[in-house]
């Protein structure tokens, strides 16, 4: 295959896996119920946490620098951590198992009214599955971005926005797109004045 071929060919295939989610009345309803539990837990005095691995612990942490920082204007900062700092993974994979890093540093930080956002392509990463149990029980909200079926997040999380891929490249790519457009949507609702 040429080069120029590849190219065409993955841009063509992130444009049809755009589009056929955004033609899904059910995932876009959900993206719409994500801006909503965003804005209302920032609202309420609430943080967020997200978690992820891999890939999707860089867009975890890219989603929560973003509040903390700021994404197109400036405005104050919201409360807003990726979980899974190097000392605290080592410790508890060591101490207890990778499964658990993410929900202990949960059950450590996490107040009822919190928001957990959990990133897994498949839906079945264990230490997200946990963080989101959790998170259940301590009566924090919970959203989870996946792609491929949903896996076991699909049922798990409060509210579950799949991406129609198979890929991780391709759901990982959406991921982006979604963690942009609803910090924009909180920006737009609580600092209306920077609009």
């Amino acid at each position: 295959m040429q080069l120029e071929d590849i190219w065409k060919n993955s841009l063509t295939d992130a444009e049809k896996t755009l589009k056929l989610f955004m033609d899904s009345s059910e995932q876009m309803n959900r993206c719409y119920q994500f801006s909503k539990f965003l804005v209302e837990t920032y609202r309420n005095g609430n943080n967020v946490f997200s978690c992820g691995n891999g890939g999707s612990h860089c867009d975890a942490m890219h989603f929560a620098e973003e509040l903390t920082g700021r994404f197109r204007k400036d405005r104050a900062a919201l409360g807003a951590l990726a979980l899974g700092d190097a000392s605290h993974v080592t410790c508890v994979s060591n101490d207890y198992g990778f499964e658990h890093i993410f929900s202990r540093q949960v059950q450590g930080l996490g107040r009822p009214g919190d928001l957990l956002i959990g990133l897994s392509t498949s839906g079945n990463s264990e230490n997200v599955i946990n963080a989101v149990k959790m998170a259940k029980n301590m009566g924090i909200k919970t959203v989870a971005l996946s792609g491929k079926d949903g896996g076991k997040l699909k049922d798990l999380a409060d509210l579950t926005i799949i991406v129609p891929a198979q890929t991780s490249d391709r759901i990982q790519e959406l991921h982006i797109k979604i963690i942009h457009t609803v910090i924009e949507s909180v920006e737009r609702s609580l600092f209306p004045e920077n609009y």
